[in-house]
């Protein structure tokens, strides 16, 4: 089975463009000011028509309240929301009831107990995205460029219905995949020239090398 690829963080119609002719299936748009990578809705609105059904549309919050929500989904029409947040099993629900979306639900790694919480979330109905977790002092949850140790991903019970990240590459995402063997990986940091400018060339190479390891 082919393996699911994200580009996430995207921000222009040039590289948007780039995900898209090389093959992405999703791409995501980040809605977090903190992030150098955030889109404004108006921003978002016009990026997304630029996609025309050719991948899944990822918007990604992190604790976004319902009204900020119901923005993002007036103004993307996402298929898909991404919780990069500390979203309780609770307001997941809420957020699936308000607003009949499927939601992915990001869990950050550095140890293996930090893998319990995935089961419930998953058992609860979102997608999981293994991510490593972020420093201490750090304004955002996501798109650091560091990686976790996927080996812990080795013996997971989850099926493989779920996505990795955090500090992937064209250089290492084919090691990735072999080891943790999931249902999809996604990019950010390591498409990018500098952080929240991608680039359309490191873009295609990250494409390429996930497509030959599946």
């Amino acid at each position: 089975m082919s393996v699911v690829i994200k580009i996430c963080g995207l921000s222009n119609p040039e590289t948007l463009e780039a995900a898209l002719d090389a093959g992405a299936d999703m791409v995501g748009f980040v809605f977090f000011p903190p992030s150098p990578r955030h889109v404004t809705t108006d921003q978002a609105q016009a990026l997304g028509r630029r996609v025309k059904g050719r991948a899944l549309k990822v918007a990604l919050t992190v604790g976004a309240d319902d009204d900020t929500l119901a923005d993002i989904v007036d103004a993307l029409q996402p298929d898909l929301l991404q919780l990069h947040g500390n979203e309780s099993l609770e307001r997941l629900d809420a957020i699936k009831s308000r607003f009949s979306l499927p939601v992915m639900k990001a869990i950050p790694v550095s140890s293996a107990t930090d893998l319990t919480p995935a089961r419930a979330y998953a058992s609860a109905g979102a997608r999981i995205l293994f991510d490593a977790m972020p420093p201490r002092d750090a304004d955002r949850p996501g798109g650091l460029g560091a990686a976790f140790d996927w080996n812990l991903l080795k013996e997971l019970d989850l099926g493989p219905d779920f996505m990795v990240s955090g500090g992937l590459d064209a250089g290492n995402v084919e090691t990735a995949i072999a080891i943790t063997r999931p249902g999809g990986v996604d990019v950010s940091s390591g498409v990018e020239s500098r952080p929240g400018v991608k680039d359309a060339a490191l873009i295609r190479a990250f494409i390429r090398a996930a497509r030959a390891a599946t």
